[in-house]
């Protein structure tokens, strides 16, 4: 396994300049709005991406490394209790992957996910959007008095 980290940046060039020089190497992927390295010193898969209303931290994640590590890690996000969404295939960051997400108790998107091929043309799209906020209570969840 290994951590992921998704930052959203206002300058895609800049943001090359300086993780190159900080993590010794030059991102593995690059494309015009996204940059990728996968450091084995320190263990990360770093994510830049540009063209995005925020800046800064955007969520956080574990990568694994075949199907057998994913049903262990996405039981154990299950397991929290936290809003959780389970196991999809789907094409994200240029890559075909399966992935779930869950809420971290900061109310931080964590996604758990094995990617199996980087040879997508399309961006592609995520449900990290639709994750529910750890902080919402629904009208179930209220108490009656």
């Amino acid at each position: 396994m290994k951590l992921h980290v998704s930052m959203n940046v206002p300058d895609l060039k800049d943001a090359i300049r300086f993780y190159s020089n900080l993590f010794a190497t030059e991102p593995m992927i690059v494309r015009e709005n996204y940059a990728k390295w996968d450091v084995e010193n320190p263990a990360v898969n770093f994510v830049v991406e540009s063209g995005r209303e925020n800046t800064g931290f955007d969520h956080i994640g574990i990568q694994v490394s075949d199907e057998e590590e994913l049903e262990q890690l996405t039981t154990r996000m299950e397991n929290t209790g936290n809003p959780y969404l389970g196991v999809e295939k789907t094409t994200c960051c240029y890559a075909k992957m399966e992935k779930a997400w869950v809420r971290g108790e900061a109310n931080e998107p964590w996604e758990g996910f094995l990617t199996h091929a980087h040879d997508s043309e399309e961006y592609g799209t995520d449900r990290e959007g639709i994750l529910p906020d750890r902080h919402q209570v629904t009208a179930d969840q209220k108490p009656c008095c």
